[in-house]
């Protein structure tokens, strides 16, 4: 049974720093691509960042580019997106997700999700 599993979201100020966790079981997953997404009410689910876990090369959306990090834990599958210099534009639901197809910017090409964890910056 695949799970994702995420950790890490909750209240910040704007400027301040949040690091998630997306624990992945289940699966073979070396041949994924393991990504972050976000959804804000009334908003479409955006990808944030993005990691290969077979080449280790990463997307960033142009709106996190300079700010967020992902990256993993080489003995585990697990994921990791350090946010930096929050806004609070920021503020959403943030999703983990596992894909091992494209166009990674669409989200029904992602077969596996976790839970979500909300993400909150006040200002």
């Amino acid at each position: 049974q695949v799970q994702l599993v995420e950790s890490g979201g909750g209240l910040v100020q704007a400027g301040g720093s949040l690091r998630l966790s997306c624990a992945a079981s289940g699966h073979t997953f070396t041949s994924y691509i393991l990504g972050w997404f976000r959804q804000a009410p009334g908003k479409e689910r955006d990808l944030v960042a993005a990691f290969w876990l077979s080449s280790g090369g990463e997307y960033y959306a142009d709106s996190v580019k300079g700010r967020f990090t992902i990256s993993r834990d080489n003995a585990k599958i697990t994921v990791f997106l350090q946010m930096n210099s929050l806004k609070p534009e920021d503020t959403a639901v943030y999703y983990c997700a596992a894909t091992n197809r494209g166009p990674i910017l669409d989200h029904t090409q992602w077969a596996y999700w976790g839970q979500g964890t909300q993400v909150t910056v006040s200002s």
